[in-house]
């Protein structure tokens, strides 16, 4: 019965009869001895097999390449050499798959743009294998922090009627041919003729469905894929990528920050509690601070201030920011991470947003000027985390619809939440990749899923 590497590099080392089966990384020696380096993908360390070459065909070991897949029975001993504590003296070994000297994954370093090109093949490599199972467990972390507090898990659309956030940047859905679509008496496409009957694209959010759920259920999330056609060629935006998105009835804006910074502390405590061996190997090679941020955002408690408080500091501040601050404009990501690293250095909560720049469904302020809005700000990455208290009366959501020119015939669902048993409520979205950048230290947001999706890159 094959034991996976993870468990074989914590036992105990009595002579005893063990299976391991992986990828060859790395293989050296003599015409007396060889050391074949195996990893199966349970953990970023390899174990070392150590070959008696006289008793083994030749014409077998000759096979036995990087990338190769083997099948190795052998004896789990001490290690004599230094750096891991055992290791195993193989008695027999099978080769599944062999790996000719054109597998790229050659013993050598490969920059992350190379590696891009083989998403296929990149998480045979340590910094993907460390990667995705950190990705794993947080995935897990997220269900279970809800889970536990009696969250209900709710499975929104992916094909929509509706533009949640208004950017208008969406995917199309259609079952129409694009080279001969029907027409209306307008000229304009007739989607009458569609599949649905209307236009439809790919969801940018499940917050609104999410709403809906939590005004029936009290507390619920959601954790799937979103889209955005937005032309952004940068290191912090993808095409695809996945939301969680809690929606809480009975919570005002002060419990919506409460359960934001308990949340992202549960999960950077999870993954340092459950990921600490691939998180020192990023640590290692890729960002020296990593686990020095992760530590600082458990233990620091967030700052809370106003929009208008940071436009004030980011203006006194004397900094020469590319993109000019003042009261009213969209805060960029140099200002929030000045905010974050420079001013109060650690992590803080803006709210109270001008209205102007946020969506129509948050809460608006008895100033009538600014809303409900709350963006978390972490170091190195800016913002991690948009939500709001939504606005629960339905005379404001409804001027501030037609202020924000959303077609009624799009949401009139939405409203009428507003007039069946309106309640107070509050939300918030968390760019899983965006968590991800933060706990794994990467420096690009396509090297932390699997299979990137970007414009002009919809390969594998």
């Amino acid at each position: 019965m094959r034991t996976k590497i993870k468990e074989l590099l914590l036992a105990t080392p009595e002579s005893q009869e063990v299976t391991v089966k992986g990828w060859v990384r790395t293989k050296r020696g003599n015409k007396s001895i060889a050391f074949i380096a195996i990893n199966d993908g349970s953990v970023v360390h390899n174990i070392q097999v150590v070959v008696d070459v006289p008793n083994f065909d030749e014409e077998t070991l000759k096979k036995i390449t990087t990338g190769a897949c083997l099948r190795v029975e052998g004896t789990l001993v001490e290690s004599k050499g230094s750096g891991q504590p055992v290791e195993v003296l193989a008695k027999e070994i099978e080769i599944y798959g062999g790996a000719d000297n054109t597998y790229p994954l050659q013993k050598k370093g490969h920059s992350l743009e190379f590696l891009r090109e083989i998403a296929h093949l990149r998480p045979r490599t340590n910094t993907f294998g460390a990667v995705l199972r950190i990705r794993n467990a947080m995935s897990f972390a997220i269900h279970k922090y809800f889970n536990e507090r009696g969250y209900c898990y709710i499975h929104t659309p992916i094909i929509t009627g509706s533009d949640c956030e208004g950017a208008g940047e969406m995917f199309n859905v259609t079952t129409l041919d694009i080279n001969n679509a029907p027409k209306n008496e307008e000229g304009k496409v007739d989607y009458t003729k569609d599949f649905f009957g209307k236009p439809c694209s790919l969801t940018v959010s499940g917050q609104l469905e999410g709403e809906l759920a939590a005004m029936a259920l009290g507390s619920i999330y959601t954790f799937g894929p979103t889209f955005r056609a937005e032309n952004s060629n940068t290191p912090r935006h993808l095409a695809e990528f996945w939301m969680i998105e809690p929606e809480i009835a009975f919570f005002d804006i002060i419990d919506n920050m409460d359960l934001a910074e308990d949340f992202l502390k549960y999960l950077v405590r999870y993954a340092l509690d459950n990921c600490m061996s691939d998180i020192e190997f990023l640590n290692k090679m890729f960002d020296k601070e990593l686990i020095e941020r992760l530590n600082f955002v458990v233990e620091n408690d967030f700052k809370r201030l106003t929009y208008t408080e940071a436009i004030d500091i980011l203006v006194s501040s004397g900094h020469k920011f590319e993109f000019p601050v003042s009261w009213g404009t969209d805060l960029q990501s140099e200002h929030e991470r000045y905010l974050v690293e420079n001013h109060f250095k650690r992590p803080v909560i803006l709210i109270d947003y001008p209205k102007e720049i946020k969506s129509f469904y948050m809460k608006l302020n008895e100033d009538g000027k600014t809303v409900r809005a709350m963006d978390v700000l972490f170091p190195k990455i800016g913002e991690i985390i948009g939500g709001s208290e939504r606005e629960a009366d339905y005379d404001k959501l409804m001027k501030s619809i037609e202020e924000k020119h959303i077609p009624h015939k799009d949401v009139w669902w939405y409203i009428d939440t507003r007039k069946f048993g309106s309640a107070p409520h509050s939300g918030f979205g968390l760019g899983f990749e965006r968590l991800l950048l933060f706990v794994t230290g990467m420096a690009n947001i396509r090297d932390v899923i699997p299979f990137p999706r970007s414009p002009k890159n919809a390969d594998f």
